[in-house]
């Protein structure tokens, strides 16, 4: 039985940029930097508070090791108490944001990283 989502695998083309967006632009806490001493590494960043985690690997170095392998960016969604606070702060620091649009669920809007990969946040 699964109890949680733990960790989400986001395949990047710079880590350290995108590490940079993660924990500078969206103040995610940076959790750990790690190596698999075959040349693989991988950086752990999470909302603070938060249980789940994205790791960001580097996208060409995975394609060699398992080509196998979906490398698009996942569809996430994140929660914020306030969507016009947030998107104001993002767009203030040169983030491109979509507007705030009201939901059924909640007041959502979409950002991008700077690979130009969207996410959304929720409202709630």
């Amino acid at each position: 039985m699964v109890s949680q989502l733990g960790q989400v695998m986001v395949y990047v083309k710079d880590q350290e940029a995108s590490a940079k967006f993660w924990t500078e632009t969206m103040g995610f806490r940076l959790v750990g930097r790690f190596e698999a001493g075959n040349g693989m590494k991988w950086i752990e960043v999470a909302p603070v508070g938060a249980q789940t985690s994205l790791v960001l690997h580097d996208r060409e170095a995975v394609a060699k090791m398992a080509p196998e392998l979906h490398l698009g960016t996942p569809s996430l969604m994140f929660f914020t108490p306030s969507a016009q606070k947030l998107k104001d702060q993002l767009s203030s620091q040169g983030i491109t944001t979509g507007p705030v649009v009201d939901m059924p669920q909640g007041r959502v809007f979409n950002f991008s990283d700077a690979e130009g990969n969207y996410f959304a946040v929720m409202e709630r």
